[in-house]
């Protein structure tokens, strides 16, 4: 097995470059990482066809795949005229998440980069199947690009839960904004970080169990709590006040304004799965994700870049 840390380019079947192509060229220059670039093809009518067809269907199948393989090398070539280091390969499966595993197992990979594609017709989940499996289920962080309007990205959102209660639970906050500082230090971005305090969830979860409201001064105690342990969370990783940000309010609407006002090229975040059900736990990633104000990378627990 390799040791060399590398970056996992997953291209879209379609012979297009796309915007995750730029990104991973920048991160690849950046990271001064070798990167390899892998499509996975499957045409259903081919595989059908060839039941009845086996000799005839598999010459067709292989020269689909030797033209698939020399636009993708023709694109790594590309990109190694920046002085990186590229490989590329084709293959032919219809479930690609087990393959992807195979690659996680068998090379040190830093991160995995992906197009994040538009999958509901209503214009606003743009997560895939294959998506929502790595994001829930693959061991290396992954960055879902969706667009590259800076290919080497220049605003860098950490996204932090200072009401994160056990003591892993807080590590995780400082994984964090490790990534997120590591990204933008490689790329020679800035960096800002953000916590939501939604005190209308807490007013409402108050409401629904049938207690008396709390008292306004407990509302504003509990955010200055909040408030007190984000500051110390920046301080400790040497965020400048300047680039901290604690927002009152609804955290999706309000984390989607912010990244439209300043730019944000790539919001990190941390998704860890729901214990018996196949979705993310806390409804601000699930949300933010399906929202996809733009580019993700999101980590796991005891995983950093």
């Amino acid at each position: 097995m390799s040791q060399t840390q590398r970056l996992l380019l997953i291209a879209p079947h379609s012979m297009t470059c796309t915007p995750a192509f730029d990104r991973a060229a920048a991160l690849a220059r950046a990271m001064q990482s070798p990167l390899h670039i892998v499509a996975f093809d499957y045409l259903q009518a081919l595989a059908v066809a060839g039941l009845f067809a086996p000799e005839q269907i598999a010459q067709a199948r292989e020269g689909y795949l030797q033209t698939h393989r020399q636009w993708l090398a023709e694109q790594a070539h590309l990109i190694s005229k920046h002085g990186v280091e590229v490989t590329s390969e084709v293959v032919w499966v219809q479930h690609p998440y087990e393959e992807i595993l195979q690659f996680v197992n068998e090379m040190s990979l830093s991160l995995i980069i992906k197009d994040a594609q538009e999958e509901s017709a209503l214009k606003r989940v743009f997560f895939t199947p294959l998506d929502w499996q790595l994001l829930r289920d693959c061991p290396v962080p992954v960055h879902l690009v969706t667009n590259a309007r800076n290919a080497r990205p220049r605003n860098v959102l950490a996204i932090v839960d200072v009401l994160r209660s056990e003591e892993q639970d807080l590590v995780f906050n400082d994984q964090i904004i490790d990534a997120a500082t590591k990204l933008a230090e490689q790329c020679e971005a800035q960096i800002e970080l953000v916590h939501a305090y939604d005190w209308t969830a807490v007013y409402a979860l108050d409401m629904g169990v049938g207690a008396l409201p709390l008292a306004s001064g407990l509302y504003e105690a509990m955010g200055t709590a909040q408030h007190q342990a984000f500051t110390a969370l920046a301080e400790r990783h040497g965020v400048p006040s300047q680039r901290r940000h604690f927002i009152e309010g609804a955290p999706v609407p309000s984390i989607c304004k912010f990244v439209e006002d300043h730019h944000t090229d790539v919001i990190v975040m941390g998704t860890v799965q729901h214990s018996g059900l196949n979705k993310l736990l806390g409804t601000t990633a699930e949300q933010l994700l399906h929202r996809a104000p733009c580019s993700v990378l999101a980590i796991k627990p005891d995983r950093s870049l």
